[in-house]
Parts: structure tokens; sequence; C-alpha cells
């Protein structure tokens, strides 16, 4: 027991036939990008660089480090656009159809919303100085940690929120209550755009602790059973043997 599903229901098979349908869209929209990209870089029109040791590891790192930040802020920005009634039901609608997402919900995306969400490369790639490699660990990344949002269950600890460092960093659970509340909780990777324009959910830390202490008492339960279960075997035993 080291994850707690957020929403105990589970979702509707169409909404999850939908994230998927969606999703193709939004990975063909992303292979173009990619394709141009390459393109890109093949003609020296973009700031991607080789070998590592023209600029050493210490800025391999510190590029990757540039480019979440600047993308969380880039995520942030265009979320609260998106949210903005006419593009909501143009095209953001469609993402939030997932009120109890699944990974499938990370890129399901209207596809003028897929072209704004994969921007974010463009900005990249054209704008910082970085290693060949560095666009594709951003990339996946980025995909793991936008999976792990819409994954519908909690993994970390309940210390995890309350921590001087890591609060700042994002979780399941804040994006859930984003899928469910709809005006708050906007950013990707970190809490701190929440955090300073004030538009982090007022439960937020409160709904974390108590799925932690949900995993927590399950975890206690089904120890509890399997020792129950253990001395009833060595009972059993115990009779066979007298």
């Amino acid at each position: 027991f080291w994850y707690t599903k957020i929403q105990q229901r589970y979702p509707q098979n169409k909404y999850v036939f939908l994230e998927i349908r969606y999703s193709i869209y939004t990975f063909l929209i992303l292979s173009a990008f990619i394709a141009f990209v390459i393109w890109a870089n093949k003609n020296g029109l973009t700031m991607a660089y080789s070998p590592i040791d023209k600029y050493g590891y210490g800025y391999y790192f510190l590029s990757f480090l540039i480019m979440i930040i600047i993308h969380d802020t880039y995520f942030y920005w265009t979320h609260r656009l998106l949210h903005w009634k006419p593009l909501f039901k143009f095209a953001h609608k469609t993402h939030h159809k997932s009120i109890n997402p699944t990974p499938f919900a990370a890129y399901s995306f209207h596809p003028f919303e897929a072209v704004i969400e994969m921007g974010i490369m463009l900005v990249l790639v054209f704008t910082i100085p970085h290693h060949v490699s560095v666009i594709s660990v951003f990339g996946v990344y980025s995909l793991v940690i936008n999976v792990a949002g819409h994954a519908g269950f909690e993994f970390l600890p309940k210390w995890f929120v309350r921590h001087k460092i890591f609060k700042w960093h994002n979780t399941s659970t804040h994006h859930n209550l984003h899928h469910t509340h709809f005006k708050s909780n906007f950013g990707l990777y970190f809490t701190f755009w929440d955090k300073v324009m004030k538009t982090e959910h007022p439960k937020y830390e409160e709904e974390f602790e108590k799925l932690a202490d949900t995993r927590n008492q399950a975890k206690v339960v089904t120890e509890e059973l399997a020792l129950v279960q253990q001395k009833a075997v060595e009972f059993k035993l115990l009779i066979l043997k007298d």
C-alpha cells in the first residue's frame, strides 16, 4: 500500500476511450513539432550544440533545470488563459471532460490546446543553448510528471506537503483537485505560481494528508490481517502436530 486512490469511484469507459482518442490527436501534433525541430537542428536554426564538453556537464544539468522552470511558468499562464471562458468552451473543456482522470488524460487535448502545449518546445530550442539530448530528457521528464499528475492515485508520503522544500513540488492530489474544482491548482511541476497567485485550493494540504492517513490505515489493517492469518496457520500446524 504505497499508493491511494484519490477518487474512490473509477471513471466510466466512455471517458477513458475519449482520453485515448484525443491523446492520439495530441501525439500526432507532437510528432509534427518534433519533425520540425529535427529539421531546424539539421539546418543550424536552433540553439542546440554538441558535444557536451562545449559547455560542460554543469551547464548540461543547469539547462535542463532552466527548461523546467520556463515550462512551468509557460504552462501556468497558458493554462490560466485556457480557462478564459471563450477558450475554455472552444478547447480546454475537452481536457476537463476527465473529471476523474486516468493517465490517458495527461495528453487528452483539443488540437488547438495541443498546439499551445507543444509551443513550449519551440520556445526552448530557439532561446536556450542546449545539448542535443537535453530536449529529449526534458520531454521524458515532462511526460512522467504529466502522467503522474493524472494517475488518479497519490504515491507520496504524508510529510511531503509540509516539507520546506518538497512542498513546492506538485503532486497527483494537487492536479486532481484541479479536475474536480476547475478554478484552482493550475501548475504543472511546481506549486510556486499557485501559491504566489493565490490559486492553490485552500484544502489541498488537508486532502493530501487525508489520503496519506487512509493509506496508512489500510497498511495497518493489511498487516494485522496477515498476522492473524499467520497465527491461524501456526495454530493449525500445532493441532496437527499434537
